[in-house]
C-alpha cells in the first residue's frame, strides 16, 4: 500500500518547503482529540497514570469536581450519613 500524500508531505519536510511546526498543528487540528489521545499513549507521549483515553470518566459529581481540581467532600472532612 502506497501513501502518496504521507510520502508528499516528507519529502516537502526534508526539504524545507514546509515548516514542522506548521504541519504539527495543522495535524493536531484536524485530528479529534480522541485520535490525538490514542496516538500520544501508542507513542508514550503520556505517562501511563497522566491519562486513559480508553477509559471515559464516571460522569458522577465527586469525579467531575476532581477533574476540575476540587476535592471531594471527605477531602475537606465533610462525610455523608449514609
Amino acid at each position: 500500500m502506497t501513501r502518496p500524500n504521507t510520502i508528499d508531505i516528507l519529502t516537502q519536510l526534508e526539504e524545507g518547503a514546509l515548516d514542522k511546526d506548521t504541519v504539527i498543528r495543522a495535524l493536531l487540528a484536524w485530528m479529534s482529540d480522541d485520535e490525538v489521545g490514542k496516538m500520544a499513549k501508542a507513542n508514550e507521549f503520556f505517562p501511563d497514570d497522566e491519562i486513559d483515553v480508553d477509559s471515559p470518566m464516571d460522569g458522577d459529581h465527586d469525579s467531575a469536581m476532581a477533574s476540575a481540581g476540587w476535592g471531594t467532600d471527605e477531602d475537606y472532612g465533610h462525610y455523608s450519613e449514609d
